[in-house]
C-alpha cells in the first residue's frame, strides 16, 4: 500500500512539474507580440470587431488555436502565415502574455 501511495505522489508531482515547465514566459512573449497588436490592437485589445480581442484569453486556448493555423487545421489567410515561423515556445509565451493583459 505504502509503495502504490508513493508512486501516485511521484506521478502527481511530476505532473504538476510538467506542467509548470510548459509554462509561457509573458515578458518574451509581449515582445513577440509586436506584430499581433497591428490587428489585434495593443495588449491584445482589438478596436476592429473582425479581429478578436486576445487580452484575457486563457493562455491554453491562445497556443491551441495557434497550433492549429500552423498546421492547417484551422485555416485563415491572415493567421496561418503569422503562425507558421512560431516555435511551440513561442505560442506559449504568447498565450502567457494575452493571459496576463486586461480586456478592455
Amino acid at each position: 500500500m505504502k509503495k502504490t501511495t508513493a508512486l501516485i505522489v511521484a506521478v502527481a508531482t511530476l505532473a504538476v512539474a510538467g506542467n509548470v515547465l510548459a509554462a509561457g514566459d509573458a515578458a518574451a512573449g509581449k515582445s513577440k507580440a509586436a506584430s499581433c497588436a497591428a490587428c489585434h490592437g495593443p495588449g491584445g485589445n482589438s478596436v476592429n470587431p473582425i479581429w478578436p480581442k486576445l487580452a484575457g484569453q486563457h493562455a491554453a486556448y491562445i497556443v491551441k488555436q495557434l497550433k492549429a493555423f500552423k498546421s492547417g487545421a484551422r485555416k485563415d489567410p491572415l493567421m496561418s502565415p503569422m503562425s507558421a515561423p512560431l516555435s511551440d515556445q513561442d505560442m506559449e509565451n504568447l498565450g502567457a502574455y494575452f493571459a496576463s493583459e486586461k480586456p478592455k
